[in-house]
């Protein structure tokens, strides 16, 4: 488990210690204490949710609000024209509450979903090297750097056991995200795939070229897998494999 795996999962801790016997905490709690960045990070996480948690709890909801609720928003017309309903201080209340409790929500929900393509781009600029271990490593790096494979289309790829014989593996949206270095022509491409199935809504299926400063990607798909591959090499070389 690498740090970036550790605080996704500490992202879903509760400051108040209920998940201190859960085993899905217990490796990351552990890596937190040995590895001090993670441990200040930790800590901050940890202070963050505490006082969120406390301002939640002093938002209470207008008095009379359920009521209205389960009677349909039903009110008797009083004698004077009544105010327009979001004028009223109750729902005014009402909205500023539930306003909160969204805001909050999106700053400790653990699973912010973060676009594959820029998961990516990320891991490629503070990754360095990718030097992955393991004979699943070498077998995807094979994958894409046989000559005569041209990109762009369906690959000789088996993702579990890829991720089962130690290729390099990321989490995105909770979801494996496998990755290997390759060579063609002395140019260095890196190489990533996913399960279709795993990321249903960025699935695109024809080849896209696109490029990010420095770098260039290209990413298609077919039945089972998202492929993308990065170069720093220029466009013009990662065209050559397609």
């Amino acid at each position: 488990m690498n740090n970036e795996e550790a605080k996704f999962i500490l992202q879903g801790y509760r400051p108040n210690g209920a998940d201190a016997g859960d085993a899905t905490f217990c490796a990351a709690v552990e890596q937190a204490k040995r590895d001090p960045a993670l441990g200040e990070w930790f800590a901050r996480q940890q202070s963050f949710d505490t006082a969120v948690g406390a301002k939640l709890a002093q938002v209470a909801p207008p008095s009379g609000l359920r009521a209205a609720i389960l009677a349909g928003g039903k009110v008797t017309a009083p004698v004077r024209p009544a105010p327009r309903w979001w004028n009223r201080p109750a729902w005014v209340g009402a909205a500023a509450g539930v306003a909160l409790l969204l805001t909050a929500g999106v700053a400790l929900w653990p699973n912010r979903a973060e676009a594959l393509s820029d998961f990516v781009l990320d891991d490629m600029r503070t990754s360095g090297g990718h030097e992955g271990h393991g004979p699943g490593s070498s077998v995807l790096q094979a994958v894409f750097s046989n000559p005569d494979a041209r990109l762009g289309q369906a690959l000789p790829v088996n993702f579990a056991q890829l991720h089962e014989t130690g290729c390099r593996t990321l989490l995105c949206q909770g979801n494996h995200v496998l990755e290997a270095c390759f060579n063609r022509d002395g140019m260095w491409f890196h190489a990533y795939v996913v399960r279709r199935a795993d990321f249903p809504a960025e699935v695109r299926n024809s080849l896209l070229i696109s490029d990010h400063g420095k770098m260039s990607m290209a990413t298609w798909a077919d039945d089972e897998y998202v492929y993308m591959v990065v170069s720093r090499s220029g466009r013009k070389n990662l065209e050559l494999l397609l």
